[in-house]
């Protein structure tokens, strides 16, 4: 059974109050009369849970809506002190990119640094808000594994797993823009209101819309895998073994997104309080009355299929034991591996970078999508969303402990910022009934669109690997002992993407005038192929019958995750081609999504340890261990070459790569674990750890050619080795007599770095955070078993931070979860 205490303040869930996790499975076994044997096990899980969150959001940097304004009071083009109304990025001489961080020549600083002498800068996204959001996940799975042994040299094992995971989440979304700039009789107010502190924005005033949007998310992933093992013994001394698996994970993301406006633009100021979160202030407007929000403005469903993926695994390996009859070296090993992984996400309509997209805006303002027909319909549309489809706030207590809107009289008034009193809820609607309602004032149907192979947002990638190695045991008279040895691995990657069909469009003298972009797509090709040795060394020596020492080096690789090895290109043009000779010269800028030619990270690992049992309720251990690495990770500028209509291009794109910059990270490790007779115990264990190693950001990090010199000025500091923490704490108080078993435990770690998943460029940082667990059981014989489980027991909540340490980026209050369970056998 699973409790969520912050479920049961939830209104009309998607999930059940109480969740439920079942779980079977059945073991056998029978030997034949000649010796042999066959064993067998089946069973399966079923689990029904839910995962409540309330949120604090701003915009991701993951596409174009998280902008380094400029600051300087000096500067009236452009950044929060614009003369004009308008957005903080517009205008000045990065045009619609804020802060222009290109290298100026001249000075060798930032372009916007060059101009705006000691100018300051500071993130602002699109939209800030409050988000409540429902979860219903349910998980189901089966397995089966079958043994037979029909005689003591042979060993054949095959099993079968498959599962299916099924997660849908309900979401409630109030935001409010908050990068535009607020003109009162013709003054602009904006500078006088605004307060930075570490390039974040503490005080805002500015106008914008105020926005309620909903979304209806589901996440449907399937796996099957299973695998055939064979160990062969045909003397004493010789082992073979052979293994052969397959697996194949599929992973489809179907996501409803609706939104509505306020009628007009909203002057509207914030503020943030001691725990960070945003304290919003609107002038005269409810956030809980529909009518607000229908009139004037626009009503918009998105409909996306994304993240239509598949991923297969298919792997065999070989490997050979030899037992010599030596008094140092005691087992020679040695073996082969060659594997084949397939990655495919489909594109679709060119809408939506990884899928596809179907979006329709029913806007009495401009007619944006919709046919004259349909103007002038706000009214009777919102109407009907508010009959059919308006709902209750689903949540009491949502991120109680602090106001999160006020309406006050004029928000140009500082001493009108005083948050008020009052339940923090706004409009919400059902988000199926709101998409149907659109779509049928649309005069559409609304049905998912459909992905394709052959699109510009494909991304097809194989990696085969091959590997050899052997491995000596060694021991000596001394009670020294350990292995060392040496793997070579050989990996090639073929990557497959797409790109628009361009025609070059000449007049009648064969002189260019531009560049047509077809409806069909080309595909273009991209890959790597590497060798790497990596040896290793391991020691074990016993100082006494209490102590041991133990020591190693081995070199190390990492590789990149699958999706980033994609080979996806778009190409932008110039649209005025007077005096152009070639393709070249058209070309303006490639936008490039993933490296195929991406090197993998080698690494020198070095460590030590000293383990003391002084007897058998006490352990003590410490560990030393340094990493040198062959580079960090940054993004560099390289020449690729093309065809477009029988003439080559180059053209300079923008990757992710691996640094010639050595770059090192070191640490200690403490682990102890103590036992009293009573039956109390304790067990701690803390690592803490420093690295250069350096992970630029693709936006605001430094940029370099391919010769090393440097295009863009890193505004922002780079991050490092993804989700390393400096330190990390664990400790367990724990009672342990008879049958019963209780235990309470601390875990801590430190803030870490964390890319985004969906742009694997961009800097993301998880704030430090200490957790408290709590898990009891009672064993009430050999067949019946009692258990219960909290996590999060105080409801400590994960703070995300984009582009810096200090820019706050998304708050998550997950709340506790309690699992109350028994275990059967018989």
């Amino acid at each position: 059974m699973n409790y969520n205490p912050d479920e049961q303040d939830v209104d009309n869930s998607v999930g059940d109050d109480i969740g439920t996790r079942i779980g079977a499975s059945y073991v056998d076994q029978f030997e034949f009369d000649n010796g042999g044997s066959i064993g067998w096990s089946v069973g399966g899980q079923r689990s029904r849970i839910t995962q409540p969150e309330q949120e604090v959001r701003s915009t991701s940097p993951t596409g174009s809506s998280l902008f380094a304004c400029v600051n300087n009071p000096n500067d009236t083009a452009t950044g929060f002190f614009r003369t004009g109304a308008g957005d903080c990025e517009d205008g000045g001489s990065s045009g619609n990119n804020g802060f222009d961080n290109s290298i100026d020549p001249a000075t060798d600083l930032a372009v916007d640094q060059a101009l705006n002498t000691d100018t300051g800068f500071a993130f602002t996204g699109s939209t800030r808000g409050f988000r409540q959001n429902e979860t219903a996940d349910e998980r189901d799975a089966f397995f089966g594994a079958f043994q037979y042994q029909p005689n003591d040299q042979w060993d054949i094992n095959f099993d079968v797993q498959w599962s299916e995971r099924d997660q849908r989440e309900e979401r409630h979304d109030l935001n409010f823009e908050t990068r535009r700039t607020l003109v009162v009789d013709g003054e602009n107010l904006t500078g006088d209101f605004i307060e930075i502190e570490n390039n974040e924005l503490q005080r805002y005033l500015g106008e914008g819309d105020i926005l309620i949007q909903g979304e209806s998310f589901s996440r449907l992933e399937k796996y099957l895998g299973g695998g055939l093992a064979i160990t062969y013994n045909p003397t004493d001394a010789l082992t073979l073994d052979l293994d052969v698996s397959r697996s194949r994970t599929t992973r489809r993301e179907l996501q409803i997104s609706n939104q509505t406006n306020s009628r007009n633009r909203q002057p509207l100021a914030f503020t943030r309080d001691s725990s960070g979160i945003h304290q919003f202030f609107v002038q005269d407007f409810n956030v809980n009355d529909p009518s607000e929000f229908f009139g004037s403005d626009r009503f918009r469903t998105r409909i996306d299929n994304e993240n239509d993926r598949e991923n297969i695994s298919e792997a065999i390996r070989f490997d050979v034991a030899y037992d010599l009859d030596s008094s140092v070296i005691k087992t020679v090993k040695g073996g082969l591996r060659a594997s084949t992984l397939s990655y495919l996400q489909l594109g679709g309509n060119g809408n939506s970078g990884n899928g596809s997209r179907t979006q329709l805006d029913l806007n009495p303002t401009n007619g944006n999508n919709v046919a004259d027909e349909f103007l002038g319909i706000a009214d009777t549309i919102g109407e009907t969303i508010l009959t059919q489809c308006g709902i209750d706030f689903r949540e009491s207590g949502f991120l109680s402990g602090t106001t999160l809107v006020t309406s006050v009289g004029d928000v140009t008034n500082a001493d009108n910022l005083v948050p008020g009193s009052g339940p923090n809820e706004f409009v919400s609607f059902d988000n199926q009934c709101f998409a149907d309602a659109v779509f049928a004032f649309g005069g559409q149907e609304l049905a998912f669109p459909d992905t394709v192979y052959e699109n510009v947002g494909t991304i097809d990638v194989e990696e085969d690997t091959i590997a050899a190695y052997v491995l000596a045991d060694y021991e000596f008279d001394s009670g020294l002992r350990g292995n060392f040895g040496v793997r070579v691995v050989n990996t090639e990657v073929d990557s497959i993407g797409f790109r628009s069909n361009l025609s070059l469009i000449t007049d009648e003298t064969g002189v260019i005038t531009g560049v047509a972009s077809g409806n069909d797509v080309e595909a273009i090709r991209g890959g790597n192929d590497y060798t790497e040795v990596l040896p290793s060394f391991q020691a074990v020596y016993d100082l006494n019958d209490e102590m041991i020492v133990r020591g190693g080096v081995f070199r190390g690789m990492s590789r990149v995750d699958p999706d980033s090895l994609g080979f996806q290109r778009t190409f932008n043009f110039n649209g005025d081609p007077d005096g152009v000779q070639n393709v070249q010269e058209l070309l303006s800028s490639v936008v490039a999504n993933g490296n195929p030619e991406s090197d993998p990270i080698l690494s020198w690992n070095v460590d030590a340890s000293w383990e003391w049992y002084p007897d058998d309720d006490t352990v003590l251990a410490i560990g030393l261990y340094y990493k040198t690495f062959n580079g960090g990770v940054e993004q560099v500028v390289n020449d690729e070459s093309f065809v477009v209509d029988g003439q080559p291009l180059t053209a300079s794109v923008t990757n992710q790569g691996t640094s010639d910059e050595d770059s090192d990270l070191y640490g200690i490790e403490i682990t102890g674990s103590y036992r009293w007779d009573i039956g109390v115990g304790v067990k701690v264990s803390y690592n803490h750890a420093e690295t250069n190693f350096e992970f630029e950001d693709n936006n605001y990090g430094a940029t370099f050619d391919a010769d090393g010199n440097q295009l863009t000025a890193g505004i922002v500091e780079p991050g490092d080795i993804p989700g390393f923490s400096e330190d990390v704490f664990s400790g367990q108080l724990y009672y342990q007599i008879g049958d019963f078993d209780i235990a309470a435990i601390y875990k801590y770690r430190s803030s870490y770095f964390q890319p985004f998943t969906s742009n694997g460029n961009r800097l993301r940082y998880v704030d430090d955070v200490g957790v408290w667990e709590a898990r009891a059981s009672y064993k009430l014989n050999n067949h019946v078993k009692f258990k219960v489980e909290a996590i999060n027991l105080f409801s400590e909540e994960r703070t995300d931070f984009f582009y810096t340490e200090d820019n706050f980026g998304q708050l998550s209050d997950y709340g506790p979860r309690i699992f109350v369970g028994t275990t059967i056998k018989f």
